[in-house]
Order: C-alpha cells, then sequence, then structure tokens
C-alpha cells in the first residue's frame, strides 16, 4: 500500500522533506557530524565532490575519499534531530519515491558518528579517541518504536538499579554498535566503552550555572557504575539515537568520539580543532578499506 502524502512528506522536486536528498544522492557510506561546519572539515579530503546541500542544520555532501563513495551529513544537536536524520536516509535506500511504497529488497547503510564528547573517568584523557561499544540513551526515542528485540535488556536493568533514577526522568535504554564496525575500526590507541546519550548539554549533564540539578549525584553514580568489567565511560548527545534506529532499520552504526573534556579532572582540551581533524583524518583511513 502506497504511503500517505502526511507520512512519507516529499519537497517539490521529489527530495525527501528535511535532508532535502534524493536517492541517487546518497553513498552507501554515511558519515554524521553534529555541526554543519563540520561537513566541510571532512569533505576537504574528498577528491571529488560531486553534490552538496544544505536545508537547516542539515548540510550534506557528497563525494569520493580514495575511490570510496562517502555521504557526510550534519544532524545538528541531539536524538531529536537523529530520528528524523535516520528516518530519511532509511527512505532514501528503502522506499520507492516513485510508487510510495516500501522495497522488498532492502539496502543497509553503513553510518560511522564523528562527533566530540566528554569522558566521565579519570583515566580517559583529553584528546584521546573513543569508540562506544554499546550506547545508554536518557533519551525517551527508541520508547516511542517496538524496540524491545534491538535492546540488551539485562545492562538496562543492572543501570537504573544503580541509578536510582527520579521516575519522572525517562528509563535508560541500551544499544550495542555494530560488532563488525566496531572491530573494524580497533586501534590500540583508542579507548573504548560504553556512551551515555544525554537529553542536553547543561542540566542533564551535570553542569550548573545559575540552574541546580534535580540529582547533584548522578555523574558520580555514572562514574561508579560497574557491571563486570564494564563501566560508563563518556557523555555525548546523539549515539543511542543512531545505534537504536540502526538496528530497528538494520543498518549498521558505529560512533568514534574525539574526547574534549573530563567532567572527572576538570579539564577540557587546549587543541580541540587537532584532536578533531585526527579523529576525521584516520576514520577516513578506515572508511576507505569498508
Amino acid at each position: 500500500m502506497p504511503l500517505a502524502s502526511s507520512e512519507l512528506i516529499l519537497n517539490e522536486d521529489q527530495s525527501i522533506y528535511h535532508l532535502h536528498l534524493k536517492p541517487e544522492n546518497l553513498a552507501d557510506v554515511v558519515i554524521t557530524v553534529g555541526d554543519p561546519d563540520r561537513v566541510a572539515e571532512v569533505s576537504r579530503h574528498f577528491e571529488h565532490i560531486e553534490f552538496s546541500t544544505q536545508k537547516r542544520e542539515f548540510k550534506t555532501e557528497t563525494g569520493t575519499f580514495k575511490g570510496k563513495r562517502i555521504s557526510v551529513i550534519s544532524t545538528g544537536i541531539g536524538t531529536d534531530n537523529i530520528d528524523i536524520v535516520l528516518n530519511e536516509l532509511d527512505a532514501l535506500v528503502n522506499i520507492d519515491f516513485e510508487t510510495r511504497e516500501i522495497k522488498e529488497q532492502k539496502k543497509s547503510l553503513q553510518l560511522i558518528r564523528l562527533g566530540t564528547s566528554g569522558a566521565i573517568q579519570s583515566d580517559i584523557p583529553v584528546d584521546s579517541i573513543l569508540l562506544s561499544k554499546r550506547a545508554l540513551g536518557f533519551d525517551s526515542l527508541l520508547h516511542f518504536y517496538q524496540s524491545a528485540s534491538v535492546r540488551d535488556h539485562a545492562f538496562e536493568e543492572a543501570f537504573s538499579a544503580h541509578l536510582q533514577l527520579n521516575p519522572e526522568k525517562s528509563t535508560p535504554y541500551c544499544v550495542e554498535a555494530d560488532s563488525a564496525l566496531l572491530n573494524h575500526f580497533k586501534n590500540p590507541n583508542y579507548f573504548e566503552g560504553t556512551t551515555v546519550t544525554n537529553v542536553g548539554f547543561y542540566g542533564p549533564q551535570g553542569r550548573t550555572l545559575r540552574l541546580q540539578t534535580e540529582d547533584v549525584a548522578l555523574n558520580d553514580k555514572l562514574q561508579s557504575f560497574r557491571l563486570q568489567s564494564e563501566k560508563i565511560t563518556n557523555l555525548e548527545m546523539e549515539t543511542s539515537g543512531i545505534y537504536g534506529l540502526s538496528k530497528l532499520l538494520a543498518h549498521r552504526a558505529l560512533s568514534v568520539n574525539a574526547i574534549l573534556a573530563n567532567r572527572t579532572t576538570g579539564k577540557f582540551s587546549k587543541n580541540p580543532s587537532e584532536i578533531v581533524e585526527r579523529m576525521i583524518t584516520e576514520a577516513l583511513e578506515r572508511i576507505a578499506e569498508l
């Protein structure tokens, strides 16, 4: 049955509503970044850029790096934007825009987030790179989907029991990275760990300016959580949504994090652009080998 115009929304030029992309504009390998300005920081390494567009915070450039066709797209901040980006990326490859019907033969994208993050453990220094083995979402995004099959319920239960969150807050959900991508990106100089995706930058991450947080011990509880050898390593704002929706839609996803801050030691990178550039160049080399 064709999807209604209110559900699959296309622009006059038949591009997908928010991203303003047509299926032919998108590569099978997609790098996501938060900041629209970071798209150019990635694409300047391309040998050729074949397509570029921007609408609101969603900027996309598609080109080639060492013969590999890659799209890089900015998502903006937060999992609410990830809901838009992931659903529209999937629509571009798995829905026929002419018939408005879901394709029988599905395509799986490879999605690599290149983002910035703050460490929560004192032994993870600023200016390091961390791969997210799994993500714990404090947002409620995945609870709006039939998501039980992709979640690590045992990890969720242990984490929730340790945190004793106010019941007015969303129950955290846990989703793992794509194991093949994680293994492909492994590097002896990288950290690996469990990433918490927060719903904000200030209070939800335990920062206080003029407003006091509801749970002043939240970051201490995050830092002290252990499940066997696993612990919370870092905080950011998109990974859980990327992992959750990617699993549900049968795409492969990995989050690569440049550690700019350490919330335990109170340190911040003196040259954040340098570690971000290192993350980008090293990730592109790995992507070229996919």
